[in-house]
């Protein structure tokens, strides 16, 4: 099937290039379709209001052919091996909160402990088969293969650790394998798409965190643990969560809000970069700190419904002044045995990981056109709730 116009991209025209190219065709059920039509026809919208590069859609189609080929190819895997769906997983933990409020510390924190087990950046980009043994997570030749390229990456763009401390055998956030299902707030950023952002707010997430679960599944056949998944966007969906995952257990940290959105608007710049070739202050200014205090508004929302136990609260401030302290205080919060392994690895992590490493991020709201005094009021009801340093 052709493309419809110059730059735009059409749905079953890329299903049936994902079919191609892998040989398969069961996508385990149509709940993808949904997510991914509204995608489809948001960024083609932009496309032809002349928004997008041919870079950027040269990226975005990249992006979704490899979600979908890999969908088709866990899928496959599944029907193969039918057993893992059989696999409980355990008291998962879920990391979230507002976004860059230190989810990604926390996550890696989380998995130095050797006895836990978090999704790493090489086996959700390469997820089949899965690993062969728990052992072999950081000598799997793919995630020998991503450690050279991100070795090639960063000597080429040594800036990039600056923005995000990420690694291919590093965990990383759940976005990666919900973009399967095609319900995931990060797809949001490509750049400015309304729809998609209205339809992510409001969807049922519950066949995004069916297929979440099924993924762990297939991760975990040789290499199980107890699982730490991390994105900030859990928070929206706290009640979807605990209905696939009744026993779950969520932390939420917490920084000051207005360095976050200070943050994540120069975050999503780079994605505006990428896709657009500029970056749109208006859109972002407009969008994230709604989204920012959204956050944080839905786990109140959450608490205010179900009480303040089923969530476990973190300073970033404490992680970052304390961090041994912090974790232990953690860990019993969580029910969960401190051993000198947890203690060893997560040092080791501290040691070979200090703040800086690779520069630091700069920001300031000012460069989106924001000020304090105009978030204060979006952010008044967290902030006197919570107990939260101020950092500016």
């Amino acid at each position: 099937m052709l493309e419809a116009m110059p730059g735009a991209m059409v749905v079953d025209a890329l299903v049936e290039e994902a079919c191609r190219q892998t040989g398969l065709s069961d996508f385990g059920g149509e709940s993808y379709r949904e997510g991914l039509d509204v995608l489809v026809r948001d960024f083609n919208a932009g496309t032809a209001r002349g928004q997008n590069t041919e870079q950027g859609v040269a990226r975005c189609r990249g992006d979704i052919l490899h979600w979908l080929t890999n969908r088709l190819r866990v899928e496959d895997y599944l029907k193969q091996q039918p057993e893992q769906l059989a696999r409980k997983i355990e008291r998962p933990i879920f990391v979230m909160g507002i976004p860059r409020t230190g989810t990604t510390l926390m996550s890696n924190l989380l998995a130095a402990d050797p006895a836990r087990r978090s999704p790493l950046t090489w086996e959700i980009d390469e997820p089949v088969p899965p690993v062969a043994a728990k052992s072999r997570l950081t000598t799997d030749p793919r995630a020998l293969a991503r450690l050279e390229q991100e070795k090639a990456m960063l000597a080429a763009h040594p800036d990039a650790g600056k923005y995000y401390r990420g690694s291919a055998i590093y965990p990383n956030e759940c976005v990666f394998f919900m973009c399967h299902d095609f319900k995931t707030l990060m797809i949001e950023s490509k750049g400015k798409l309304p729809e998609y952002k209205d339809f992510i707010f409001s969807c049922d997430m519950t066949s995004a965190y069916e297929y979440h679960k099924k993924f762990l599944q297939l991760l975990q056949e040789n290499a199980g643990g107890v699982w730490n998944v991390k994105k900030p966007s859990h928070a929206l969906w706290l009640d979807t969560i605990f209905q696939v995952y009744p026993d779950a257990r969520v932390i939420w940290t917490h920084r000051d809000p207005f360095t976050a959105t200070g943050s994540l608007c120069s975050i999503i710049s780079l994605n505006h970069m990428g896709h657009m070739g500029r970056i749109d202050t208006e859109w972002l200014a407009e969008d994230y700190p709604w989204q920012a205090a959204e956050h944080a508004n839905r786990i109140m929302d959450f608490r205010d419904r179900h009480g303040e136990d089923k969530i476990i609260d973190v300073q970033y401030a404490d992680l970052m002044t304390r961090p041994i302290e912090t974790m232990k205080t953690l860990y019993k919060q969580l029910g969960d045995e401190w051993t000198p392994e947890a203690e060893a690895g997560i040092q080791g992590w501290l040691d070979d990981n200090p703040q800086g490493k690779f520069g630091r991020h700069e920001y300031k709201l000012a460069q989106y056109g924001l000020t304090m005094d105009q978030l204060q009021p979006m952010f008044e009801r967290y902030l006197s709730r919570y107990d939260v340093a101020r950092e500016g």
